[in-house]
């Protein structure tokens, strides 16, 4: 049974930084691509970052780019979320999730719970 736990999430002002964590288990990380994804209220989830298994290749939305790294450690099963110079914006429910590697949500078929960050303006 897969299972992806996050962690990290809090408060956090304007500039400031996050680390997020999702631990996996449950399947064979190291060949699993891995994303993050974020939902604020009202809103629809939304794309933030990809990595593909060996961690080679990322990508990110254009609103998190340059201050927002995704990473993995295949050894601990774990992905990564660093969030820098944070904007209020950025305030939302964050979930990691294992799929394809891609922006396209629907291809994302195993989802943790989420981890809220909260940004003050």
């Amino acid at each position: 049974q897969v299972q992806l736990v996050e962690s990290g999430g809090g408060l956090a002002q304007a500039g400031g930084s996050l680390r997020l964590s999702c631990a996996a288990s449950g399947h064979t990380f190291s060949s699993s691509a891995m994303g993050w994804f974020r939902q604020a209220p009202g809103k629809e989830r939304e794309f933030v970052a990809a990595i593909n298994w060996s961690g080679a290749r990322t990508a990110y939305a254009d609103s998190v780019k340059g201050r927002f790294t995704i990473s993995r450690d295949n050894s601990k099963n774990t992905v990564y979320l660093q969030m820098n110079s944070l904007k209020f914006e950025d305030t939302a429910v964050y979930l990691c999730a294992k799929g394809k590697y891609t922006y396209i949500t629907s291809e994302y078929d195993y989802w943790g719970l989420g981890t809220q960050v909260t940004v003050s303006s």
